[in-house]
């Protein structure tokens, strides 16, 4: 990632500076619901698609219904605040828990990915432009120093054990299911099915615990 830490907050930019960067074909940015200071986030978003002669697409993510109007009045404060003159600003919501399935059939080569340090993703709760850029090949900035307003550390510590006790579950469950596997004697008809077993189990665990990011 392209990060500086600096006071007051600013676009993470290392070692390049605004004006090394290359010209963009879209900013991709990915809107939490709250920013401490939406105006001068969408100015230094701003100042970045100038700088790089791109469109902006502004991306909001919605767990649920009951949180969609927060998302999609930052999508409009955002859009209002940035769009105009020369910069071309366009926005779309997506359901769901997982920014990494939003972005990933989004992105086109030349594109560039704007989030902020604040924003997290998956059981680890690592940042999300570290997520971003271990899956995608694409160059991701941060905004540096927005605070964030995430969700309650209650529902975060009841969003990760449901997380860990689902995913013990079903470990046992295949466990079992594995051990049951014994009584079949010819050696690659029980090769075969754990195999598969494992596999399922595996794909189990993954597709649970990404319902929790």
């Amino acid at each position: 990632m392209n990060r500086l830490d600096s006071n007051p907050p600013s676009f993470a930019f290392s070692p390049a500076s605004v004006s090394d960067l290359q010209p963009a074909r879209r900013l991709i940015v990915l809107v939490p619901e709250a920013v401490a200071d939406a105006a001068l986030a969408a100015q230094k978003i701003w100042e970045l698609a100038d700088a790089l002669g791109s469109r902006v697409m502004f991306i909001g993510l919605s767990k649920d219904a009951a949180r969609e109007p927060a998302v999609r009045r930052q999508l409009v404060t955002f859009s209002a605040l940035v769009g105009g003159g020369n910069i071309s600003v366009e926005s779309k919501i997506e359901f769901g828990n997982n920014w990494l399935n939003v972005v990933k059939p989004e992105w086109r080569e030349g594109d560039v990915i704007v989030c902020f340090t604040e924003q997290h993703a998956g059981l680890a709760r690592k940042p999300l432009n570290q997520v971003l850029e271990s899956n995608l090949n694409a160059p991701v900035y941060a905004l540096v120093g927005f605070h964030q307003e995430e969700n309650h550390p209650l529902s975060r510590w009841v969003s990760s054990a449901m997380a860990w006790a689902g995913s013990i579950v079903l470990i046992l469950v295949f466990f079992w299911l594995q051990s049951w596997l014994i009584q079949f004697q010819k050696d690659w008809v029980y090769s075969a099915l754990l195999y598969i077993s494992l596999m399922a189990e595996g794909g189990s665990i993954w597709i649970w615990n990404s319902l929790f990011e």
